[in-house]
């Protein structure tokens, strides 16, 4: 993947299809992104989880598109894709020929059970030392045809059956949908749900030695078809150095507390210690289809004493602060054990997280712009969308909140925003200077502001922030060698990246694809 900024969006959501979403990425946001992910367009994209429950992995959902249409939207730019590495629907032909036929289905040892990772049976010590991102224990019954029950593996909900990944039938169909990834111009994978592919008995069955085993052979596979590998895990910041060292990329899900934390309290001791001792191989971000993520942050899940990146009292303090900034609505869409960290998230936009504050929300898209990594923005974050209560009320889905269906005309006038037009601004200054190839270094400064440099050889750009104020300069050193600097990002230049040409009349300047009039 190229060190520019990546968008990730579900195609339904933002353009409608992946036609769509490819019109509007070569249309009014054309040359602004170095790639995109498109979060599940499997068969269904609609299920009973946004389409990480499919039905088929290997067929493109046709209301959305097809593998030609995400061929096409990979020609020009980066494109990724989801491989759901952990289950698959009940509603699969596999696992439904398993509850029509029992043991005499060919998909039989396709999905885990109780009995196969515990065949002698389990203590009551086995069954709490499994690590769980939800309430209870993950297991559902089901009946075969024969009347035959069994107790199937559901780590996420009972609608997600997990795969047997050492069973042959459930290796050859993960390396099916790698077959057709490569296929269609993808160039990296995301390997979604990766920490709880393997159950062991006897362990917390999440990021052991035989999951680390299993994903080090599916990125062998990967590569071999000429894919990097994503891996997709929240835990502990050590975990997620550990995963770095064995994959292309990881993702960097510490950072967007770390950095409410730095805006909220002015305090970027945390967030400065985490940029000394990060992976760079990571894919940074702010905001995802899962919200906000802050048990990453925290103390180890599998060992309580081994602390966090933020003691227990901040992460309490930075969820409150949260839920006060959006008025009370990432609280209705969370749920009271937010400030526990027992689920991985807090259900909001990352703008409505900052109140609303555009200098805010701008000075934490630098942050993220400036650490160590490939960033990538998710689509409501491009367009600092709010909370969509409506949908949370029509749904009942907490992570609703953060997932709007945009219209074309609704983009349109996003775009026209400031704050908008503002990030666009700055997303064409990250993926363009030279800088940002180089070297970097941070601190605080001697009047304590926050210090981030990136230089290569004689290019460099600068960021000092006060962080309590929300004030920043952001200096650069330009082609001709002469210094620049501005202390608002939406009086960066215009940095001409897409097809030449005039802005239509009323068009913001911050359009990517055409020059501004002088």
């Amino acid at each position: 993947m190229r060190n520019q900024v990546q968008l990730i969006a579900y195609a339904d959501r933002l353009g409608g299809s992946i036609a769509g979403l490819d019109r509007l990425l070569a249309g009014p946001l054309a040359g602004l992104i170095g790639g995109v992910h498109v979060l599940p367009c499997y068969l269904p994209y609609d299920g009973a989880d946004a389409g990480f429950d499919p039905a088929d992995h290997r067929a493109v959902d046709p209301r959305l598109g097809s593998w030609a249409d995400l061929g096409r939207l990979g020609t020009s730019r980066d494109l990724m894709l989801d491989l759901i590495v952990n289950h698959a629907s009940v509603h699969s032909p596999q696992f439904r020929d398993v509850l029509a036929r029992g043991d005499s289905s060919p998909y039989a040892g396709m999905f885990l059970t109780f009995g196969r990772v515990f065949p002698a049976g389990a203590t009551e010590a086995d069954l709490l030392r499994i690590y769980r991102p939800r309430p209870g224990l993950p297991f559902t019954p089901v009946t075969a045809a024969d009347g035959s029950r069994r107790l199937v593996w559901t780590t996420f909900t009972a609608e997600q059956v997990d795969l047997d990944v050492a069973d042959p039938q459930s290796r050859r169909y993960l390396l099916e949908v790698l077959d057709r990834m490569a296929a269609a111009n993808v160039v990296a994978v995301r390997l979604d749900a990766a920490g709880y592919a393997v159950k062991t008995a006897g362990t917390s069955c999440f990021l052991t030695p035989e999951t680390f085993a299993f994903l080090a052979d599916l990125t062998m596979e990967a590569r071999r078809r000429g894919l990097e590998v994503l891996v997709e895990a929240h835990a502990h910041h050590r975990r997620q150095v550990e995963i770095a060292r064995q994959v292309d990329l990881v993702y960097d899900f510490a950072l967007p507390p770390l950095v409410l934390h730095a805006l909220f309290t002015g305090d970027a001791v945390p967030l400065l210690h985490w940029l000394e001792i990060r992976p760079h191989n990571a894919v940074t971000v702010l905001d995802t289809h899962d919200g906000i993520g802050v048990v990453d942050a925290g103390a180890d899940q599998d060992e309580p004493a081994v602390g966090g990146l933020l003691a227990p009292a901040a992460i309490a303090a930075l969820v409150e602060r949260i839920h006060g900034n959006s008025g009370g609505a990432s609280r209705l869409a969370t749920g009271a054990g937010a400030a526990n960290v027992d689920v991985y998230q807090v259900n909001c936009t990352y703008y409505d997280a900052l109140g609303r504050d555009d200098r805010r929300y701008l000075l934490a898209r630098l942050l993220q712009f400036f650490t160590p990594g490939i960033p990538q923005v998710y689509y409501v974050g491009l367009l600092a969308g709010c909370n969509d209560t409506d949908l949370l009320a029509r749904t009942g889905v907490g992570r609703e909140i953060n997932r709007h269906r945009y219209g074309e005309e609704e983009v349109n006038a996003a775009l026209g925003r400031p704050v908008v037009a503002a990030l666009l601004r700055l997303i064409r200054f990250r993926n363009t200077h030279p800088a940002f190839t180089g070297e970097f270094a941070a601190g605080l400064s001697r009047d304590g502001r926050l210090a981030l440099e990136w230089r290569s050889g004689s290019s460099a750009a600068r960021l000092s922030a006060n962080l309590v104020a929300a004030t920043y300069t952001l200096a650069w050193t330009a082609a001709d060698g002469s210094e620049s600097s501005v202390t608002d990002v939406g009086d960066l230049p215009f940095w001409p990246v897409g097809t030449p040409g005039p802005c239509p009349p009323g068009a913001p300047s911050a359009r990517v694809g055409c020059t501004p009039a002088a």
